[in-house]
């Protein structure tokens, strides 16, 4: 057999063909018996079968039916085993970019200067990313003062949409927000280049912005050094907003704004795209074309995937017609009784 010849798909199917010897059985203890008239009061049952018209003719058109059934359900098993032949060649797409989404949780995230909140604004537009994120394998960190690791790069973004409304501030038990920490964390996420596929590796920080800690510009200069691409996704005002039950120790509240010139600094030091959330999805969308604009590139390259052009259909064609043939005398018959 040639690599395009015939074959199979499933062909365990076919152990279904040692079962064809229980269809006359099937058939015989299915047939409804023809009751006892009063014919037989005045003729012997001998004679009964010339008298009923039931003689061998019919006994040998049974053997038909019983050779047709036969037919059907060896072509249904056939059917069911997937016959195929012949292929064609299709390019085998793979993901050719990933993405890290940090989400910070930190208590200034709480402020409602953006409605419904900070937070919840931060959730909308990571919904409004991954339904867009065709193609894209996605991870998602979670970060206040500690980082954590929400879900490894994957391609099943319907598990991260229901994973996202879960992420509240109310699970964050320290106060703080450390960027450095979980830039850390989502490098250790990608996948290593290996061999000529090369993958874009991107960061999308979703913030307020409000950080102060040392040592942050190198780490984003690595990462930018290393292929990572971080883009921020500022949300919140410049007006800012008081942080829900906290104060300092003049028992003042705490004012938290969103800058955005230093958040386009950070963007512009990891080599990525700073921009405002908004309330419709053209903020994401763009964030998606500038991750995808050198991916697509790359994303021709792979093994070619062969497609078999199936031909189930042909033996249950075969079978429609033979069960047509089957119940045709029956149909004739309600007919006429009509």
């Amino acid at each position: 057999m040639t690599e395009s010849g015939f074959h199979f798909a499933q062909p365990w199917w076919l152990w279904l063909l040692l079962f064809a010897p229980l269809v006359p059985l099937w058939l015989r203890f299915s047939r409804p018996r023809r009751q006892r008239g009063r014919e037989y009061l005045y003729a012997d049952a001998e004679l009964m079968p010339h008298l009923t018209g039931e003689s061998r003719g019919a006994h040998r058109r049974d053997w038909r039916v019983v050779g047709g059934w036969l037919a059907a359900w060896s072509l249904a098993v056939v059917a069911m085993a997937g016959p195929r032949w012949d292929y064609h060649r299709i390019p085998a797409f793979q993901p050719a970019a990933e993405l890290v989404v940090l989400l910070d949780l930190s208590a200034s995230m709480k402020i409602k200067d953006v409605r419904p909140s900070r937070l919840e604004r931060a959730r909308q537009e990571i919904q409004d990313l991954l339904r867009e994120a065709s193609g894209i394998r996605v991870g998602l960190v979670a970060f206040a003062t500690v980082a954590h690791v929400v879900s490894p790069l994957t391609e099943d973004v319907r598990t991260l949409q229901h994973l996202v409304p879960s992420l509240s501030s109310d699970l964050v038990r320290l106060p703080g927000s450390r960027l450095g920490n979980a830039l850390e964390k989502a490098a250790l996420l990608f996948s290593p280049q290996e061999g000529k596929r090369r993958i874009t590796r991107h960061i999308l920080l979703v913030s307020d912005g409000d950080f102060q800690e040392p040592g942050l510009e190198g780490k984003i200069r690595k990462l930018a050094e290393g292929g990572v691409h971080l883009h921020i996704l500022g949300v919140g005002t410049e007006g800012g907003g008081p942080v829900p039950y906290m104060t300092d120790i003049n028992g003042q509240a705490i004012f938290s704004r969103m800058n955005p010139g230093e958040l386009q600094r950070l963007a512009k030091l990891g080599k990525g795209r700073f921009l405002r959330a908004e309330y419709q999805d053209s903020d994401t969308r763009a964030l998606i074309q500038e991750i995808l604009k050198e991916a697509d590139q790359v994303r021709i390259e792979g093994q070619p995937t062969k497609i078999w052009n199936e031909r189930f259909y042909l033996p249950l064609l075969l079978v429609a017609a033979l069960v047509a043939w089957l119940f045709g005398p029956a149909f004739r018959y309600a007919r006429g009784a009509e």
